[in-house]
């Protein structure tokens, strides 16, 4: 007899009071990061990798991402290699202009990851130069591990996300600073994005295609919870029906 299997978990998503609290948290520089996140559903490394030039009209054009492979950064396609095409809310194309404005964009440079070549050495690898719209202080692409460390999680812990780790005893190391966070990476923010459309009455068609799923059936079975009143029609109509019946 097989153990029965553990319950996958839901996706969460944030309310708008945790989303506005962790922006506040982070640095100036990084908060169109949380932005794009949010309003385009973008993964981390898309976001990382997101240039002005991939506004089109009233939507963004997703064609890459940062990556780390072997301790390096390198560009590279999205996930599964898909591009794809998301609606840019007005009110964020402000943001991203605002934020513009203060900052300009820095041509990075770095090679492009080909999916179909992993073992090819980085210094045979032809080269892309993108104009990013964040970046670090020195204006090099961002590391992940080193983002979410030291910006990520202290705009979690400000927020009152999650919290501080006491002090090892003396003459021990400290082996985390933060509590673990896991359900509150940088991906929750696509999640939180999934729940507002589909809680607007979006379908999951469409849903899946800005999130770049290849299939639907898996954005239902990731996000069916957010959508709204989820069972509530067809409740409804067997009530109906059984009260024809009277």
């Amino acid at each position: 007899m097989k153990p029965p299997k553990r319950p996958e978990r839901r996706a969460r998503s944030w309310e708008q009071c945790r989303v506005d609290a962790v922006r506040k948290g982070l640095p100036e520089r990084y908060r169109v990061m949380l932005d794009l996140g949010l309003g385009c559903g973008l993964r981390q490394g898309e976001t990382f990798a997101f240039s002005p030039v991939d506004v089109r009209g009233d939507s963004v054009h997703v064609e890459r991402q940062i990556l780390q492979y072997r301790s390096q950064l390198y560009f590279g396609p999205p996930k599964g290699g898909k591009e794809r095409d998301v609606p840019l809310a007005a009110a964020l194309a402000m943001r991203l202009h605002s934020h513009q404005e203060r900052l300009e964009s820095v041509l990075v440079t770095l090679p492009w990851l080909d999916p179909e070549e992993p073992d090819l050495p980085r210094e045979k690898r032809r080269t892309v130069t993108v104009p990013l719209l964040a970046t670090t202080t020195r204006g090099g692409a961002i590391n992940s591990s080193t983002w979410n460390t030291l910006t990520w999680k202290p705009a979690l812990a400000k927020a009152g996300v999650i919290a501080h780790l006491p002090r090892p005893p003396l003459g021990q190391k400290a082996t985390r600073i933060w509590e673990p966070s896991r359900e509150h990476g940088f991906h929750i923010l696509r999640h939180t994005y999934a729940s507002v459309i589909l809680g607007a009455g979006e379908s999951i068609v469409s849903l899946a295609r800005w999130l770049g799923h290849s299939d639907p059936a898996f954005t239902l079975r990731s996000y069916t919870h957010f959508m709204p009143q989820s069972g509530a029609r067809g409740l409804s109509a067997l009530e109906a029906w059984f009260t024809d019946l009277y």
